[in-house]
């Protein structure tokens, strides 16, 4: 069973947000209430296809650790 879904699809909003606020992927990881991993914010910011409950964990240690309140459409555009 072949699928076809695009996997990479290059870097996101979400890896210019991080630079432009001087973040790195250890303080999404450390103000995250829930488990998220720096392989899976590396993921996000590299463009790699993520389900959307892994979204949303990335989504909320973002608006946590930058005291902002970003959507899901401002970080990722897939």
């Amino acid at each position: 069973m072949e699928s076809n879904v695009e996997r990479d699809l290059g870097e996101q909003p979400i890896a210019k947000i991080i630079t432009e606020l001087g973040l790195k992927s250890n303080d999404l990881v450390s103000n995250s209430t829930e488990q998220i991993t720096h392989k899976m914010v590396n993921r996000a910011a590299k463009g790699r296809r993520l389900n959307l409950k892994i979204q949303y964990r990335i989504l909320n240690a973002l608006n946590k650790a930058a005291n902002k309140q970003y959507t899901l459409k401002d970080i990722f555009n897939y």
